[in-house]
């Protein structure tokens, strides 16, 4: 089934960045998906190759150095790079999270020191630095703090599963400056190697397990007034201003796992014989592709309405949600029944089907868990926002 046919017309340059994204995939990423899977080696290779193609900044304007694609060109690229390699794909997504937010709210200076040399691919990869290990979901109940102390901020606390945050050039970090609440965070740009940041181990983990998720603890981390990004107290506002996109990110990183096991899935029904015949003559296994094939292009138009609507302006709260509910939901689904084609197979390492089946599972828990998304697109039929 074609892309166009899945999800619509797309322009020219949509595809273009889809294109660049899935050629360096199939080149770069694919070959060695199984081997980062299995040694937990950060791609750190691949991001300086992803960062001169533009894609570690795909939504900077072309003006401040970045690719100038939207939000439809970023979820066709997340796409791509998921369906090769899902932990280079979400260290891809924490990123760009950055790189747009720092375009969005930064200083000309700021963006001088941070943003011009992150798009030369100077800098590596950027970590966003929010969850804590007493607070995910409800993120505005962190408790890291930062104190003004004249000219200076001083971080003292801790975040945990940071994505990249052992190899990013600069850390963008949510603190709480003032009272309790939402309006008492603000947020930093942290430099690597800035004293009193100290960098915790890497997380042996199920899936994704090449993205470099560590803890970050900060001990009397002495700022620079300047590294303040946006104003005081508006940190939260920041954060939100990120989540819809963010949202479909993941939701497009979803899609591409589900893209990659149903390709698997149904080249292995096609060979597979059982009882003289394919596995893909019998009519059960054909109704489990046709369901599966469904819900593929169902999460595709949700991730592209939701995408397009984001390009125009709108906040697209729920819509977002929506995006990363079914699409995050229905990957499992899907990798879980191609895993059932696989038979015993499907359990083994030698098959990439398992490595997709352990990579989705924790797509349905960050960037907002699927009972935080259910909270949002109730809120917004309730008219409660």
């Amino acid at each position: 089934m074609t892309l166009e046919r899945s999800i619509g017309t797309i322009t020219e340059e949509q595809a273009a960045v889809a294109t660049v994204a899935r050629q360096f995939a199939a080149a770069r990423l694919a070959p060695r998906a199984a081997e980062r899977d299995r040694t937990g080696v950060y791609p750190l290779e691949e991001m300086s190759a992803l960062g001169e193609l533009g894609l570690l900044a795909m939504k900077v304007p072309e003006s401040e150095g970045g690719g100038g694609t939207d939000n439809v060109g970023y979820v066709l690229a997340m796409e791509a790079i998921a369906e090769a390699c899902a932990s280079t794909a979400v260290i891809l997504a924490s990123s760009n999270l950055v790189a747009k937010l720092l375009s969005e709210f930064g200083t000309p200076a700021q963006k001088a020191t941070w943003l011009q040399p992150y798009t030369q691919g100077r800098l590596g990869p950027a970590a966003f630095a929010l969850s804590e290990p007493g607070c995910g979901s409800d993120a505005a109940a962190l408790t890291t703090t930062a104190k003004k102390d004249g000219e200076s901020w001083i971080l003292d606390g801790a975040k945990m599963w940071i994505t990249s945050g052992a190899h990013a050039g600069f850390h963008l970090v949510f603190a709480r400056s003032d009272g309790p609440g939402p309006g008492g965070i603000s947020c930093f740009l942290v430099d690597r190697g800035t004293p009193g940041l100290m960098i915790g181990k890497e997380e042996d983990k199920m899936g994704q397990r090449a993205s470099g998720t560590v803890a970050l603890h900060f001990d009397g981390c002495r700022l620079p007034a300047e590294n303040l990004l946006g104003e005081r107290g508006h940190g939260y506002a920041v954060a939100l201003g990120a989540l819809g996109a963010g949202r479909v990110g993941i939701a497009a990183l979803s899609i591409g796992l589900a893209e990659a096991a149903f390709g698997y899935g149904l080249a292995y029904a096609q060979e597979r014989k059982a009882f003289g015949k394919s596995v893909s003559d019998f009519q059960n296994t054909q109704f489990v592709l046709a369901d599966c094939r469904t819900e593929l292009d169902a999460a595709w138009l949700l991730s592209l309405r939701a995408a397009r609507l984001l390009d125009t302006g709108d906040k697209a709260a729920a819509e977002s949600s929506m995006a990363k509910l079914f699409a995050t939901e229905a990957s499992s689904r899907i990798i879980d029944k191609m895993l059932q084609i696989h038979g015993g197979y499907g359990y083994s390492r030698d098959y990439p089907i398992e490595r997709l089946y352990r990579d989705s599972r924790v797509t349905r828990i960050y960037e907002g868990s699927s009972e935080i998304q259910r909270i949002v697109i109730a809120r917004d039929l309730l008219g409660k926002r």
